[in-house]
């Protein structure tokens, strides 16, 4: 079941948080559409998107009648309606709960071991040596769980799991944590790569963005 008209994206094309969303679409391949909003630039205060989002956080999803916000509950979202049954999401109270685990990695170690030394580096700002060991220790994590696994989740197929870590994974090394040391990671985020619907995460600031002081 497609979606009319396109559900519309609101992002900041940078984010990973967004990048995990826009690949789920892509992947269940349904029509979308992107609104960027620059958060460097304040548009994520402005009333219109206020009233997407009170709290002024992207990625917010509008579908028909539907507003969303928050990436993970968005993955849910998504897979519930367009894709339920689906190897996405684990139907087993075991699976899901192992599912939430990941969820929870990527609300915590995640986005400060991983995105924010991402995120200082591609803003020219000094790269923390604590956020890089918490990203260290969560590599290190994932190089043992992904040991006899194809994904992150048992299974011969990706889910949710992999859809939510893969964004910023991805981009460690721009971060000052190379893959090398991880070959099973490395390996991973190919094949996440090479699946078909695959988009990139932008790497680099708009030139719009780059310019405002940081």
């Amino acid at each position: 079941m497609a979606p009319t008209p396109p559900i519309t994206l609101y992002r900041m094309a940078v984010s990973g948080h967004c990048h995990r969303v826009e690949l789920m679409l892509s992947l269940l391949g349904l029509p979308y559409q992107l609104a960027e909003v620059n958060l460097l630039q304040g548009e994520h205060q402005r009333a219109e998107h206020l009233a997407l989002n009170a709290l002024g956080q992207v990625p917010v999803i509008v579908d028909g009648s539907v507003v969303l916000s928050d990436s993970t509950a968005i993955l849910v979202y998504l897979v519930q309606r367009y894709a339920p049954g689906s190897a996405w999401m684990p139907q087993d109270p075991v699976g899901q709960a192992r599912l939430q685990r990941w969820f929870s990695l990527a609300a915590g170690l995640l986005a400060p071991g991983v995105a924010v030394p991402r995120f200082a580096a591609i803003t020219g700002k000094p790269l923390n040596a604590a956020s890089q060991a918490i990203g260290q220790r969560l590599l290190a994590f994932m190089e043992g769980e992904l040991q006899g696994r194809t994904w992150l989740l048992d299974g011969d197929a990706p889910t949710l799991a992999d859809i939510a870590m893969v964004s910023y994974i991805s981009q460690a090394p721009v971060g000052g944590l190379p893959l090398a040391a991880h070959p099973r990671v490395a390996a991973w985020v190919a094949r996440m790569e090479a699946l078909r619907g695959y988009v990139p995460l932008a790497d680099r600031l708009p030139k719009a963005a780059a310019a405002v002081p940081a």
